[in-house]
């Protein structure tokens, strides 16, 4: 059984930046782990993802050099550094876990990731 817990939101004014961390419980090697995010009437959108046992990272849409995802594997933690916030990243923050390797096309389905957290809010201003 796997259980994630997210923290690190908080409001934050625009070219601000912040880290999120997702804590994991139960087995964490050999899985791919992703960030989604949703903001109100919106659907929810996946956007950094990471394989726990290997050193491969993806990103989508304005994510790409703007947001980076890392794990730390001894302490099992995923982590979301985002910089240059806008208004328009406002929204509800969550991580995922499921097995396989991230493969495409889905890499950012949100119906193949079996494990989900409560999500951390970020709104920025």
């Amino acid at each position: 059984h796997v259980q994630l817990v997210e923290s690190g939101g908080d409001s934050v004014e625009a070219g601000g930046s912040l880290r999120l961390s997702c804590v994991v419980s139960g087995y964490f090697s050999k899985r791919c782990m992703a960030w989604f995010r949703q903001a109100p009437g919106k659907e929810r959108q996946g956007f950094a993802a990471i394989v726990t046992g290997a050193h491969n990272k993806y990103y989508a849409g304005s994510a790409k050099g703007r947001f980076t995802i890392s794990k730390d594997v001894d302490k099992k933690i995923l982590y979301l550094q985002l910089n240059n916030l806008q208004p328009d990243d406002s929204a509800m923050y969550g991580c995922a876990a499921r097995g396989g390797r991230c493969l495409d096309p889905l890499r950012f389905n949100v119906h193949v990731y079996g494990y989900w957290g409560q999500g951390t809010q970020v709104t920025v201003s």
